[in-house]
């Protein structure tokens, strides 16, 4: 009897089969030749016959040579921190391509010689905060307070407000940050309450800085005061700001969020802020101040361990040169919209037996954005059984439950991506109970 084994094809017969020189291509010659060995092992087990080595090895292929996975964000937070906070405009993502190859990004083509770096990105920078002497990116926000902490205040003081010495998410708080530079902290006030006269008690020969951070991921009401930016900048010492969110000039839809511009024509010395979040742009920190003090942070030895990459300015170039950003398109998104989109929705699903009803959401910024401000939005709701199967589907489809109910806020699903929400919906089928939101 002859052993069924040995018909198994062999794997460099297997690889030269015309149907991998795609796959081998897309995702590298060993990433396909471990799904063959694979397939080759099933049919050693008989779990396959061996004629079906090569469509086994082909099905086990992930779809791409990154472990990423795109989401359809539901959730109705802008900026979701673990869905990667702000999704780029098609002209950063275009940027992006540009710079995958060999650009001029330290060259002057024209002279032959080298050039500042990412002069381009840095040009619309300061184009779009008119109000800053100098501009310099790095590659996160911590990066940027780690950078004007080490520069101005290793060895010396930083007063900051009792109430600004903020915890952010994963455990990571602030005052550690500050300390890991040599800097000293000098508090003052209290969690609720500090005044002028508490920062001028503490300022002294060994003031490097007055730091002052917007908290952003929560709100202190009640019996409260903090001194605004003017008032600080009286004291005789570099001020800075840590904006957080990224918003470069006022805007009518998110009042009480600092910008940049607002805090240096109030006197700062320096602001900080993130790339990723309210800017719409990738992630990288941004700093913006008295030409002086930012060319000081600039040539600092540490600026050159937190610079950023080729792509980084090549997408930051395009989000501040570049139409609207997707985050300022869905923050702007009306809920009648949404209401109109998310009857659309539901409708298709209930011809298909699938239990939805239409009900009011509140959205949010995200990423530490605006705490507190909710956005009136509309969502589809479903039973909660259906989170898990469309977290994991294709497309990953990625809600939040709700008082036992999962929501799918609209809000930052692009419309023409609406007859993928449904698709996913009914791939996963009828599960669950009929769902009570209203």
């Amino acid at each position: 009897m002859t052993d069924s084994r040995r018909a198994i094809p062999r794997t460099d017969a297997v690889l030269a089969d015309e149907r991998m020189a795609g796959p081998v291509l897309r995702l590298g010659r060993e990433t396909v030749k471990g799904a063959v060995r694979q397939a080759q092992d099933q049919a050693r087990r008989g779990d396959i016959a061996p004629e079906d080595v090569v469509a086994a090895a082909l099905a086990a292929l992930p779809r791409a040579a990154t472990s990423l996975r795109p989401v359809l964000n539901a959730t109705g937070v802008v900026l979701h921190t673990n869905l990667g906070r702000a999704v780029l405009s098609t002209a950063a993502v275009e940027a992006l391509a540009t710079a995958a190859g060999s650009t001029d990004v330290e060259l002057d083509l024209a002279t032959g010689r080298r050039a500042r770096r990412g002069r381009g990105a840095l040009e619309a920078l300061a184009a779009a905060v008119p109000a800053a002497g100098g501009v310099h990116v790095v590659n996160n926000g911590a990066a940027a307070l780690v950078l004007a902490a080490t520069a101005l205040a290793a060895g010396r003081e930083i007063v900051v407000s009792r109430g600004e010495l903020v915890e952010i998410g994963d455990g990571f708080r602030l005052p550690d940050l500050l300390e890991s530079t040599g800097a000293r902290l000098r508090e003052v006030g209290t969690t609720n309450r500090t005044s002028l006269d508490d920062y001028a008690a503490a300022v002294g020969p060994q003031t490097g800085m007055v730091l002052k951070v917007h908290p952003s991921n929560f709100v202190v009401t009640g019996f409260t005061s903090s001194v605004p930016v003017a008032g600080l900048a009286t004291l005789g010492v570099p001020v800075v700001v840590d904006i957080g969110s990224g918003l470069l000039a006022p805007d009518p839809l998110l009042p009480d969020e600092p910008d940049a511009a607002t805090a240096l024509g109030a006197g700062a010395a320096l602001v900080t802020a993130s790339g990723d979040k309210l800017l719409g742009g990738p992630q990288a920190g941004l700093l913006l101040g008295e030409a002086g003090v930012v060319e000081r942070l600039r040539r600092h030895p540490l600026a050159r361990a937190l610079r950023v990459d080729k792509l980084t300015l090549a997408a930051l170039e395009a989000t501040l040169r570049g139409p609207a950003t997707p985050t300022w398109e869905a923050l702007r998104v009306p809920a009648d919209a949404l209401r109109s989109r998310s009857a659309h929705v539901v409708a298709r699903l209930q011809e298909a037996g699938v239990p939805a009803e239409v009900v009011e959401s509140a959205a949010v910024v995200g990423g530490g954005g605006a705490p507190g401000v909710e956005i009136g939005s509309y969502a589809v709701a479903l039973p909660a059984a259906y989170a898990a199967p469309l977290r994991l589907g294709e497309p990953s489809v990625v809600g939040r439950v709700e008082r036992g109910a999962l929501l799918l806020d609209l809000r930052c699903v692009p419309a023409d991506r609406d007859d993928d929400v449904v698709g996913a919906v009914l791939d996963v089928g009828t599960v669950g109970q009929e769902p009570s939101c209203t």
